[in-house]
């Protein structure tokens, strides 16, 4: 009965009560320095912990344009250049107010950055970092982002 249970709910229940995964999109902010590539990261405004620049889609806006946006907003992202072609994606379950989780699937697009600016929209809210690819796999939580990080 209990096998019977678990594969009712495992192959019936759980995908009807199951939310569908919402979309997100990142910007891998990358530069060349003479010590080798490195990656931006930033911290989170709610739990502080580091993420990729990324949100919702822009209406108006293709998936790679609202990535930049949001590296803008998010990190200064003011000079650089986009590959139009996501890089990959990663899963994470957001937490919304109230508490309650929505599963998202964020597509990472690779940014070129040229330059940031020192004043940007969420400059007050935020902290960046340059840091290795290996650096930056070791700080994020995702373990999907992290593999997508390391093959860099």
């Amino acid at each position: 009965m209990t096998d019977a249970f678990k594969r009712a709910w495992a192959e019936v229940v759980q995908p009807m009560i199951s939310r569908p995964r919402r979309l997100q999109v990142a910007a891998l902010c990358c530069k060349n320095t003479p010590n080798g590539l490195r990656v931006l990261l930033i911290t989170s405004r709610d739990t502080g912990r580091w993420i990729l620049p990324k949100g919702w889609p822009i209406d108006g806006l293709m998936a790679p344009d609202a990535a930049l946006q949001e590296a803008w907003e998010e990190a200064g992202v003011k000079d650089a250049r986009i590959d139009r072609t996501a890089l990959g994606s990663y899963e994470y379950d957001k937490i919304l107010e109230g508490g309650v989780p929505v599963p998202v699937e964020v597509q990472v697009y690779r940014v070129e950055v040229d330059d940031l600016a020192d004043v940007y929209p969420e400059v007050d809210e935020r902290t960046r970092r340059w840091v290795t690819p290996q650096e930056a796999a070791e700080l994020v939580d995702e373990d999907s982002l992290k593999d997508l990080l390391r093959q860099m």
